[in-house]
């Protein structure tokens, strides 16, 4: 049977995930809002794929609404507001399925499969704002692009890394090794790389001229970021089979 609400977020607290190399808005802010959402997923009886949808409804709501409606201060409001609430409900269906003593392989293909996509149309939305709504013909519809192609390398080259590692231990017959522990300097470094932090820069869609800049810079820190873990994968890899 679920617990009270209390009994649920303090079990959640004793268990979560190591903070090794998390940027530093998951560490404070969206693995917290998670372990509140998942403890009161459980009080009502929510399953963690059901978090997900709900997660994707919120997230894709606002990728919507920030394609179609013209720019203003409400408009950016509801945007970060979605982007937000999803990302952290995107935080708690792996909280839940902890609590709830496990989690499925359809619930981690479905929570990766929503990722994809929402990486993808995020910036499609921004490319359709950046066109319809503030008149762009030139050089800064490549920003998304540039936006869309670091993240989408990224997000496949990470879990293509966790695969191929764990095949490859499993072929040796050797354990995953638990991850080491991240720097707070490093947390904080790859701050202008994460999704959270994008989420609240779309409260600055009705400032035109600030807004083109600060996504310009983002997009080109991810990229730069991209580059330097893929090396860094790339060695860590396995150089004979």
């Amino acid at each position: 049977m679920p617990g009270s609400f209390a009994d649920n977020h303090r079990q959640l607290a004793l268990a979560q995930k190591s903070n090794a190399g998390a940027p530093i808005y998951s560490v404070l802010v969206n693995r917290r809002l998670g372990r509140f959402f998942a403890a009161l997923a459980h009080v009502v009886g929510l399953t963690p794929n059901a978090v997900t949808v709900i997660s994707a409804v919120f997230t894709y709501a606002g990728i919507l609404v920030l394609g179609t409606a013209r720019p203003s201060w409400p408009m950016a409001g509801i945007v970060t507001a979605c982007l937000v609430l999803g990302y952290g409900l995107d935080a708690a269906d792996g909280q839940l399925a902890r609590l709830r003593g496990g989690g499925s392989l359809l619930g981690e293909w479905l929570d990766h499969v929503i990722d994809s996509g929402k990486i993808v149309l995020l910036q499609v939305a921004v490319t359709a704002m950046f066109y319809r709504h503030y008149g762009d013909r030139s050089w800064w519809l490549l920003v998304p692009a540039l936006f869309l192609v670091a993240t989408v390398v990224h997000f496949f080259g990470m879990l293509l890394t966790e695969l191929l590692t764990r095949l490859d231990l499993a072929r040796r017959g050797e354990p995953t090794p638990p991850k080491r522990a991240g720097s707070m300097l490093m947390s904080w470094a790859k701050l202008p790389t994460d999704y959270g932090l994008l989420c609240w820069v779309f409260l600055l869609v009705p400032l035109a001229t600030v807004f083109h800049w600060v996504y310009l810079i983002l997009a080109v820190l991810t990229s730069a970021y991209t580059l330097l873990v893929l090396v860094k994968w790339a060695r860590g890899l396995p150089r004979t089979r």
